[in-house]
């Protein structure tokens, strides 16, 4: 269940497009990214800067848009790595995507590719996609990284709700994910009681479940919620001094090898 509203959703992915825009101002855009192997500074600026303008396009339009070079106008973004046209198409690929999705409103579908979904899912599929993207920009610079706690909480939990609609399509990687009485728990340790920043996983014969909760658990991931957002993004290694694990780090790996958005 989503956490936030759809204007805040709206109003999140100016706000993380212009933080990201600004971990760039003056970086080498040829720089490796390190979370993201193989790809440049550069290179991951055109995949955020396409997909939002890709989501704009199935937006407004309502068609389904299974082939963007053909179907979204400016997706490639400017020819050349010039850093000040980069930054212009980023932020402007943002104001188009976030105005598109508030003239929409919260319920008109969208498909892309093969997903087909309300402007409520891509709001916030577009939100935490760009999160996760500017860890990746902030791992290349050499910068830290920070997300409002509620913003950080709803990615997991999108995370946990889009890796179970995957577990019940047949992801033969998800199905790995099972066996009774083996359980993951995610506790945040810098948030207040409201946030209930708290999440047990629970292997099961037939697949795993989640919800959120404090319990006793196999092995529990511990720390900031942004770094425990982070590992279980595979942005940051479960063994950094950022968070702690207790229990069976064995069991943590298991899931992570295999919990992937793809």
């Amino acid at each position: 269940m989503a956490l936030l509203g759809h204007d805040r959703y709206c109003d999140e992915i100016i706000i993380q497009t212009d933080l990201l825009r600004g971990l760039l101002k003056g970086a080498d855009l040829s720089t490796d990214v390190p979370t993201c192997p193989g790809w440049t500074l550069a290179g991951l600026v055109r995949h955020i800067g396409g997909n939002l303008r890709t989501g704009e396009t199935a937006v407004r339009t309502g068609e389904t848009v299974d082939d963007p070079g053909k179907q979204v106008p400016g997706v490639a973004g400017p020819d050349g790595d010039d850093p000040a046209e980069l930054d212009a198409w980023l932020a402007e690929g943002a104001a188009r995507y976030a105005g598109a999705l508030r003239e929409a409103g919260p319920d008109a579908e969208a498909r892309i590719w093969t997903f087909q979904g309300s402007t409520a899912f891509w709001v916030r599929r577009g939100l935490h996609d760009l999160v996760i993207h500017r860890a990746d920009a902030a791992a290349a610079v050499g910068a830290g990284f920070t997300v409002a706690p509620e913003v950080a909480a709803d990615a997991v939990d999108e995370f946990l709700e889009l890796l179970s609609g995957q577990q019940a399509g047949g992801s033969p990687a998800l199905a790995e994910l099972r066996g009774p009485g083996r359980s993951i728990h995610l506790h945040a340790t810098d948030t207040g009681a409201e946030l209930d920043a708290e999440w047990l996983i629970e292997f099961g014969a037939d697949g795993f479940t989640w919800r959120r909760g404090h319990a006793k658990a196999t092995v529990a991931l511990r720390g900031p919620l942004t770094d425990v957002l982070r590992v279980f993004y595979r942005r940051l290694p479960a063994d950094s001094e950022r968070v702690e694990v207790l229990g069976d780090p064995a069991l943590l790996d298991f899931w992570l090898e295999r919990a992937s958005l793809g």
